[in-house]
């Protein structure tokens, strides 16, 4: 779904922000891109769908290359939710937000309605269609931005930070519905600096400083090489950090949750008893 091939990429001013990148995504992958402040992050997720152009390499979405097809087409393959949802909403209600994506793909009016409520319904919005977003808390604009994606239903959904302005419960039901597309086949990248949802969700991590790939692999293999996240100001989760200071020839192993260590301390337990029987 997503190929990039010697990526570089550099503002007017000169200031390189992506150095020779070579990365595929496949379909259905679920990948946390993770770095400091100023790692690239953004600029990687714009170049999915566009709004960025390669400064030399080639990146391909589903085998278009994006310096020579238009935004508007890339969005129908790939949505893209920004970090502060005020830089992309700009109607005045919920409804015709969630609409606009929808209508300008030529869908008939009951399609698009059809859209707006199943969207609406699946990020809690539904008693708020007809109000002006600019009256709702942030948390809430998040999720009309988010609703904006999924009513045009696209392969690929790219989130910069997806759980902007919510409480915990918030940040987990949003990404509950986030883990539900990417098990109905859809793409998922996203960027956040939570390294507990990475765990709870991601089944892959790139990790970005200045520009380049530090490590790319399965989150349990990247969470326990400290090392490379502590060079990048980075620090796994809370259970991992326990995890490592036992050791790896500890009953807890390579857990990525409480859940799993809970399972691991039991089974442990039971090894143990049967030993001492």
């Amino acid at each position: 779904m997503i190929e990039m091939q010697n990526l570089w990429y550099a503002y007017p001013s000169g200031q390189t922000v992506l150095a020779g990148l070579n990365i595929s995504i496949k379909r259905g992958e679920f990948v946390a891109l993770i770095g400091q402040n100023g790692a690239g992050k953004t600029t990687f997720l714009k170049q999915l769908n566009g709004l960025l152009k390669p400064t030399s390499g080639v990146v391909k979405i589903a085998g278009m290359d994006t310096s020579r097809v238009k935004t508007a087409k890339l969005a129908q393959k790939v949505g893209f939710l920004f970090q502060n949802p005020d830089h992309q909403i700009f109607l005045p209600s919920v409804r015709q937000e969630i609409a606009f994506g929808p209508k300008n793909l030529g869908l008939p009016d009951e399609e698009v309605e059809a859209r707006i409520l199943q969207a609406a319904e699946a990020v809690g919005l539904t008693a708020v269609l007809d109000e002006n977003p600019v009256f709702l808390s942030k948390g809430q604009r998040q999720r009309v931005a988010f609703a904006s994606l999924l009513s045009m239903r696209p392969e690929i959904l790219v989130l910069d930070e997806p759980t902007t302005g919510q409480d915990y419960r918030e940040s987990i039901e949003i990404m509950e519905m986030v883990r539900e597309l990417n098990e109905a086949g859809h793409t998922i990248i996203f960027v956040t600096h939570d390294m507990e949802l990475v765990a709870r969700y991601a089944r892959r991590i790139i990790l970005l400083r200045q520009g380049r790939v530090v490590v790319d692999g399965p989150v349990r293999e990247v969470f326990y090489r400290p090392e490379l996240l502590t060079a990048t100001g980075l620090l796994p989760p809370q259970i991992v950090r326990l995890a490592l200071m036992f050791g790896e020839n500890s009953p807890l192993g390579r857990v990525l949750s409480v859940e799993e260590a809970y399972e691991a301390i039991v089974g442990w337990g039971g090894v143990a008893h049967d030993r001492c029987g």
